[in-house]
């Protein structure tokens, strides 16, 4: 598992020609990232923005020793995009693409797993690392203000919103990683959860629920079985959402009693999560630990 993402990440981005991956090429660089090179099947020898394009991955990772990939491809190619960069050796895979059919999805995760990577998304904002500047994804680095919370978070707009409002209050973040909605993912809270226990930049977390699936559960019942030594807060967006009825990302759909709002804010409470039942109260519960810590005091 390599979600932890530096200086010395070195990055790819495939479909990097592209209107979306040459933006990002330039944004990823201006924040800070180490973007060495890009893959577009028949751009080979072109360059964006001082980044040299290749047309496959074996041949830019011949060139550079690349240990992340952000994979901007149309999701009827992202299957193959996702098994070239995996069989390459590539260690992370951050797939941005949304609407990648479930049975593609279910493919790169499984080679993934069985190659050593570690696969981010799909339909996912990213990861950044705040204190080094450095992020692998689409998110507006100058609303992510550095400090010693880390989101982990199923939506993007979710992700934006509560790193505004706490960076209003004067409350920065360590490490934000999107694990992405739709109903199948690579990493999920537990993982992420995981990673965030040893860092040492972290002190308090945040996870941003949905409905739909059991995800928050399965991070409820590993919150129970650790002593996991931190803080974590947790806000759960669809309370209103109707059953049986997709909510924007694909994993958002409860059926009967399953999936609910209130059984994921029920089974995180029991866990010793502090469940807020809104954006503005959980920017409260965090600013109130943050103001009661003994730096603060």
């Amino acid at each position: 598992m390599c979600l932890m993402i530096n200086k010395d990440t070195k990055v790819m981005v495939q479909g990097g020609t592209g209107r979306q991956g040459s933006y990002h090429i330039r944004a990823m660089k201006e924040y800070g990232t180490n973007v060495v090179a890009g893959v577009t099947p028949g751009k080979g020898g072109t360059y964006v923005d001082e980044v040299p394009i290749y047309d496959t991955v074996k041949e830019a990772m011949e060139k550079h020793s690349i240990n992340a990939t952000l994979i901007m491809v149309p999701a009827v190619h992202c299957l193959g995009a996702a098994v070239e960069a995996i069989d390459q050796g590539v260690k992370l895979i951050v797939i941005v693409t949304e609407h990648i059919p479930v049975q593609d999805t279910m493919k790169i995760k499984a080679l993934a797993d069985s190659k050593g990577s570690t696969l981010v998304g799909p339909n996912t904002i990213g990861i950044i690392n705040c204190h080094e500047k450095v992020k692998i994804g689409i998110m507006p680095g100058f609303l992510y203000g550095t400090g010693n919370v880390a989101l982990i978070s199923r939506s993007g707009t979710l992700s934006h919103e509560t790193a505004s409002n706490l960076m209003f209050k004067g409350i920065g973040l360590s490490t934000v990683i999107g694990i992405g909605g739709d109903q199948i993912i690579g990493t999920d809270f537990v993982a992420a959860l995981s990673q965030l226990r040893e860092d040492k930049n972290t002190e308090a977390v945040v996870m941003l629920g949905e409905i739909g699936g059991n995800r928050e559960e399965k991070a409820a019942e590993y919150l129970r079985s650790c002593d996991y030594g931190k803080p974590v807060f947790t806000f759960i967006a669809g309370r209103n959402a109707p059953p049986g009825k997709k909510m924007g990302h694909a994993g958002a759909i409860i059926q009967g009693s399953a999936g609910t709002v209130q059984s994921k804010e029920e089974k995180l409470s029991q866990a010793g999560v502090q469940v807020a039942t809104s954006l503005e109260d959980l920017v409260e519960k965090i600013g109130q630990w943050y103001n009661e810590k003994p730096s603060h005091v």
